[in-house]
């Protein structure tokens, strides 16, 4: 089991920055990989940004060039640096770890954090 702990979300004008966390605990020892979603009112939930163990990325298009993703292997923590927000970042920011346990790859998921964009 993987226990993931979210901070860092809040109210933000546009063009602002905010920067989310999230602590994994447990079973870290089985996680391949970290990321965040959203999920605004009446949407799926979709992928913000990814990054693996070995340090590889992903980002949807419409936060590639504001958003930055990085991760301290020693903490267990990944965190999601958000620049130049805009309203339609406006959502609940859901914390990820994809873990490997018997030859299956298992989602974890933290409680999510608001985020609101507005002015």
């Amino acid at each position: 089991q993987v226990q993931l702990v979210e901070s860092g979300g809040g109210w933000v004008q546009p063009g602002g920055s905010l920067r989310l966390s999230c602590a994994a605990s447990g079973s870290t020892d089985s996680i391949v990989g970290m990321g965040w979603h959203r999920q605004a009112p009446g949407t799926p939930r979709e992928l913000v940004a990814s990054i693996t163990t070995g340090d590889a990325t992903n980002f949807a298009d419409s936060v590639k060039d504001r958003f930055t993703i990085s991760r301290d292997g020693a903490t267990n923590t990944v965190h999601l640096q958000m620049n130049l927000l805009e309203v339609e970042d406006t959502a609940i920011y859901y914390c990820n770890a994809v873990s490997w346990n018997r030859g299956d790859l298992i989602n974890y998921w933290g409680q999510g954090t608001q985020v609101t964009v507005s002015s």
